[in-house]
């Protein structure tokens, strides 16, 4: 089952037993919470457990997988959260990593409360806002982080992001990004890395996903919606796709419905 709050958070409650993802990465944060059973999964070289009760950080771009930990199967919640909507919170400081992916810190587990709420529960924009302000600060507390002086250029990666939104039907170059950002090239690659978890490119490709999610949910086909959406064929984009969200399109359209 899947709900979205807007275009910057979506959520996702599932059951599985046995494997439920192969390995993929995406450039989101991934915060949930194991309502029962053993999830286990691979992150960052090792294998990683979470039981219920015990809130699941997934840093952006970062190679996971998942599965039963026992024959029972397991049940969780999740949202998926673009980290520029952690960033309008945090303002420019470097992203929250939550060492080992799994966490029974009792701050995150009360500001993850609302993926207790059932999937089909609406919200108001402001609570909404009120979510991302109290996580994004909770996710800098429980890593360790401090205020102090912004090290890199937010507003320069800013115009960089925006200008992706508004091109993503063209073919948009680092040099591009740079022009309109009037930030040197490299240095905006790097401040785009710490402040939104992955490079320009993968941002693009994963918007250009969401459009494509948009697309099959609205019975277009698959060779429509990877073009219309920036990709330059089927095959091209069911290869991002399936590395994103370790399923492929016609796969995640079919749990899309049954939900």
């Amino acid at each position: 089952m899947l709900n979205s709050f807007n275009t910057q958070i979506e959520r996702f409650e599932a059951f599985f037993s046995g494997v439920a993802f192969e390995p993929h990465r995406h450039d989101t944060y991934a915060v949930g919470r194991t309502l029962a059973g053993v999830h286990c999964f691979n992150y960052r070289g090792e294998k990683r457990t979470s039981l219920p009760g015990n809130t699941i950080v997934l840093h952006p771009d970062e190679l996971h997988d998942g599965e039963a930990g026992t024959n029972d199967g397991f049940h969780y919640r999740i949202m998926y959260i673009e980290p520029c909507a952690l960033q309008a919170v945090l303002g420019g400081r470097t992203l929250p990593y939550i060492k080992g992916g799994v966490s029974t810190d009792p701050r995150l587990h009360a500001a993850t409360e609302f993926l207790m709420n059932d999937l089909q529960t609406a919200h108001e924009q402001l609570e909404e806002e009120d979510i991302v302000f109290e996580l994004a600060n909770v996710l800098s507390a429980v890593a360790g982080h401090k205020r102090g002086r912004v090290a890199y250029d937010y507003n320069a990666a800013e115009k960089a992001r925006e200008y992706i939104h508004y091109s993503l039907d063209s073919q948009i170059t680092l040099d591009d990004l740079a022009l309109v950002s009037g930030r040197e090239k490299w240095s905006l690659s790097r401040d785009f890395r710490a402040l939104y978890g992955t490079s320009p490119y993968r941002y693009l490709t994963m918007r250009r996903l969401s459009f494509v999610k948009h697309y099959l949910i609205q019975g277009y086909s698959l060779s429509y919606a990877s073009v219309s959406a920036g990709f330059n064929d089927q095959s091209h984009m069911t290869n991002h796709f399936k590395k994103a969200f370790g399923l492929t399109p016609t796969q995640w359209l079919s749990r899309f419905k049954k939900g």
